[in-house]
């Protein structure tokens, strides 16, 4: 196997359970992410259940938008989850300097 395959090895996969469904339906229902593709709905609703601390992403259109974030924030809060912090990699970056 490749060094780069095995590096994953370690890293948890994390589980859709019916709670993270919901959650990401209620992201799409509320407009918080776009319904077609609803990946971005998935990987939050994820992150969000799974309590993890950051999502890495590119995508600063839907996930790393300041605007998506604050209406994240209100809508994890209604419904007691804790939000992930979302970076770019150059955030991450940035901050390991």
């Amino acid at each position: 196997m490749p060094l780069r395959l095995a590096l994953l090895d370690h890293i948890p996969v994390l589980q859709i359970t019916p709670a993270v469904i919901e959650t990401a339906e209620t992201y799409i229902r509320h407009k918080l992410m776009p319904g077609r593709p609803s990946g971005d709905a998935y990987h939050l609703a994820l992150a969000s259940h799974h309590g993890c601390d950051f999502i890495l992403t590119w995508n600063i259109r839907h996930l790393a938008n300041p605007n998506k974030l604050a209406h994240a924030r209100h809508m994890n809060q209604r419904l007691g989850l804790p939000l992930p912090q979302v970076v770019t990699p150059l955030d991450l970056l940035g901050r390991m300097r």
